[in-house]
C-alpha cells in the first residue's frame, strides 16, 4: 500500500466493470479480504498521473486487458460518501496501521467509470485487500458498500442510454456479427426481450452498419449476413 502523500488527496474512482458472453450481462465486484464487504474495484489517483491513466491501470490489473473502452459517467460527491466503520474493518483484516492509513477513513469525491468487455475474456484478478473479485449477473449482485449500489444503478442507465450514440457493441463483439448477436447485446443491456425485425429495421435505419457476406453454418437458404459498425 503506498502512503497518503502519493495521491491526490481525498479524490478516489470506482469502475463499473460490465462484461457479456453473448447471452448474459454481468459486473465484476471485489470482496474484501475477510470482511463480509462488496464493492466495485476502484482506487486512487497519484500526483503524477492522470486521471484516465489511473482507471485504465486499474481496470487493467483486475482484468488483464490492455484495450479497454472507458466511458466517465458521474461524479459522486455526497455528504455522506465515507464508511469509516467499514474501511477500519478493512484495514484491520490486512494488519494495516490504522494510524498510518487513517487518510483512508475520510470522505472521497469519487469519479464514476464504466468499462465494456466480454467476460470470457478476462482472469480476474483481486487487489491487495481482498479475497477475491468475481463476475456477478446484474440481477444477483451481492450488497454493495457506501454508495456503489447507486453507482451501478447510474453507470447501467447511462450505458443504456448510450447503446445507439456510443455504438457499446462495438466492445462487446467480434469484428464482424450477426444481427442476431447484435440483438443479444441490446436485450442484455435493456433487461427486456426485442421483436427481432423490429429491432433489424431500427438498426438498419440507423446507418451504421455495414453488410458482408453471409455466414454459412447449416442450411444455405437459413444463412444469416454479417456485420460490422461503420
Amino acid at each position: 500500500m503506498e502512503e497518503k502523500q502519493d495521491f491526490i488527496q481525498n479524490l478516489s474512482y470506482d469502475s463499473v466493470i460490465f462484461g457479456f458472453n453473448g447471452t448474459q450481462l454481468k459486473i465484476l465486484i471485489l470482496e474484501y479480504h475477510n470482511t463480509g464487504l462488496f464493492a466495485l474495484p476502484g482506487g486512487f489517483v497519484q500526483m503524477d498521473e492522470n486521471l484516465e491513466d489511473a482507471v485504465k491501470n486499474g481496470v487493467r490489473q483486475r482484468t488483464g486487458i490492455q484495450d479497454i473502452y472507458l466511458e466517465q459517467f458521474y461524479t459522486f460527491g455526497g455528504l455522506k460518501r465515507s464508511d469509516p466503520a467499514a474501511m477500519d474493518k478493512i484495514l484491520t483484516q490486512n494488519n494495516l496501521d490504522k494510524e498510518q492509513y487513517s487518510w483512508m477513513m475520510g470522505r472521497f469525491i469519487s469519479i464514476g467509470y464504466y468499462a465494456l468487455i466480454n467476460y470470457e475474456d478476462v482472469t480476474p484478478k483481486p487487489d491487495e485487500l481482498s479475497d477475491s473479485i468475481n463476475w456477478y449477473p446484474i440481477d444477483e449482485l451481492p450488497k454493495l458498500m457506501m454508495d456503489h449500489e447507486e453507482m451501478v444503478e447510474r453507470a447501467l442507465r447511462v450505458l443504456r442510454h448510450n447503446l445507439d450514440r456510443k455504438l457499446v457493441g462495438t466492445n462487446l463483439l467480434p469484428h464482424k456479427f450477426t444481427m442476431k448477436q447484435l440483438q443479444q447485446v441490446y436485450e442484455a443491456v435493456l433487461g427486456v426481450g426485442l421483436r427481432r425485425t423490429t429491432f433489424q429495421r431500427k438498426m438498419l435505419s440507423l446507418d451504421i452498419l455495414v453488410r458482408h457476406e453471409k455466414l454459412f453454418q447449416g442450411k444455405a437458404h437459413k444463412a444469416p449476413y454479417l456485420y460490422s459498425f461503420k
